[in-house]
């Protein structure tokens, strides 16, 4: 097989790579389009709620998993199923730290997988990813700084302030070893989920007024988020095997 056969071989691949990657996120798709069907501002918390709000991440769990196999279960998988855990807690507001615990640990996870021989950086490190660990971490700093006395106003501040500190450091993390591996989706995911979280942090600790959509703001982000980040490590999966592909060719 010449070079020219093999490019277009290649195309082909690609393009029936992509359809088939499309297809296994068709159901992730339809279940977020039903959350927001469904969900109301004065929706109550119920099981049912929680199920329709935790779907998406438990059916990208499936996808990633049918993608990738068993590898990703102690990586992107089991963060995604952690996510929808912590989906379920936060439709109880007497849950928040439950669920706060429950996406901490997802982070853990996102950062171990990011860390993996799959999402080695395609090139050395460079300046700008330095200055972009910097913001990150004065950005991060910064929003913790500004909600301080607003966590001090909570209730159980004894035990929000720490924790909040703890999963802003997490999941500041999490979004650095995202730069690290210097893939597109990975990288817009990761920030994304920072988004959708600091959005919900400000409605949470009434850091502003209540705004009308807020709640849309946030679960857009956060979905964006995980479905950034799975279809992340589905390409890590597949740009690793890329040359043995060639090879076969």
């Amino acid at each position: 097989m010449d070079i020219f056969e093999t490019d277009a071989y290649d195309r082909r691949q690609r393009r029936n790579t992509s359809r088939a990657l499309l297809f296994s996120l068709t159901p992730f798709f339809l279940a977020s389009a039903v959350y927001f069907y469904l969900w109301t501002p004065d929706s109550p918390a119920s099981i049912i709620l929680a199920g329709v709000k935790s779907a998406p991440a438990l059916l990208l769990a499936v996808a990633v998993l049918s993608w990738n196999g068993g590898q990703s279960v102690p990586g992107v998988v089991g963060g995604l199923v952690l996510s929808a855990v912590g989906d379920c807690c936060l439709v109880w507001p007497e849950l928040f730290l439950h669920g706060m615990a429950a996406f901490a640990l997802a982070h853990l996870l996102y950062s171990v997988t990011f860390l993996s021989s799959r999402y080695e950086p395609y090139s050395s490190s460079s300046s700008w990813t330095g200055l972009l660990y910097l913001i990150l971490v004065v950005i991060a700093g910064g929003v913790y700084t500004y909600l301080f006395p607003f966590l001090q106003k909570n209730p159980n501040s004894d035990l929000i302030t720490p924790a909040v500190g703890v999963y802003i450091v997490l999941i500041t993390i999490m979004a650095i070893l995202a730069i690290r591996t210097r893939r597109a989706f990975t990288l817009l995911g990761s920030l994304s989920f920072m988004v959708s979280d600091l959005v919900l942090a400000f409605q949470e600790f009434k850091v502003t007024a209540s705004v009308e959509h807020s709640n849309t703001v946030v679960m857009v982000t956060y979905y964006l988020a995980q479905l950034l980040i799975s279809v992340g490590d589905m390409r890590a999966v597949e740009n690793k095997n890329d040359f043995a592909k060639w090879k076969r060719s």
